[in-house]
């Protein structure tokens, strides 16, 4: 596979890893707005070398969660801001136009400072 984005957790808002529970978690660089810091999982800088598109593979911590959706604006805001939410089900049309969906068999990822996120092309 090949690698098109690697990025490092780096910060847990306090209230990030409720989403889970909800089938979703919500990234953000780290000129994450106040009000939404609770709420996010905060990267290092990344940036994507290829175009985002199911079928690709996203990962955490090496577990890999396949990309059956990408919304219009997802690779854009992941970029620019380090913002993506991510709906762990396996959704085919993206619910919003800022979210990657992937296929999630069992328990939600779990994600803390220094997990590595990645998106690979098979």
């Amino acid at each position: 596979m090949t690698e098109i984005f690697r990025t490092t957790v780096t910060q847990v808002g306090s209230s990030a890893t409720s989403f889970l529970d909800s089938g979703m978690f919500v990234t953000f660089g780290g000129n994450v707005p106040e009000a939404l810091h609770e709420f996010c999982f905060i990267l290092a800088d990344g940036r994507t070398r290829a175009t985002l598109q199911p079928g690709q593979v996203f990962s955490v911590d090496g577990r890999a969660f396949p990309i059956t959706a990408v919304g219009d604006v997802a690779q854009k805001n992941l970029d620019a801001l380090g913002h993506v939410t991510v709906n762990l089900d396996g959704g085919d049309i993206a619910k919003m136009p800022g979210a990657i969906h992937v296929v999630c068999d069992g328990a939600a990822p779990e994600i803390g400072v220094g997990s590595i996120l990645t998106i690979e092309q098979p």
